[in-house]
């Protein structure tokens, strides 16, 4: 049997004569009112204690840019040059911003 997609529907298809969304009594609640910091500053997370790393001393080796690596104009990250997507010299970009 043929059906046609594009006649009106005649049945109901919420199965209790639904209303409009606009005729819905909306009301706002009190979750909805409040601001996102006030709801981040009562959430603790266990272990989220950083007091102890405020004297914490990072050390990180920081190694210069390789022969085989260049710096890619789009994002301005140290790429291996096999993710050398276009340009020569200065004004190369990776594959990502490509």
């Amino acid at each position: 049997m043929a059906t046609d997609y594009d006649a009106p529907r005649t049945t109901d298809i919420l199965g209790g004569g639904g209303t409009a969304l606009d005729e819905l009594d909306i009301k706002p609640t009190a979750a909805a009112d409040t601001d996102e910091g006030e709801i981040l500053e009562t959430l603790d997370l266990p272990g989220a204690d950083l007091s102890a790393l405020s004297a914490e001393e990072l050390s990180v080796q920081v190694l210069p840019k390789q022969s085989d690596e260049f710096t890619c104009m789009g994002c301005f990250l140290v790429q291996h040059h096999s993710r050398r997507a276009t340009g020569d010299g200065e004004q190369a970009f990776c594959r990502d911003c490509v």
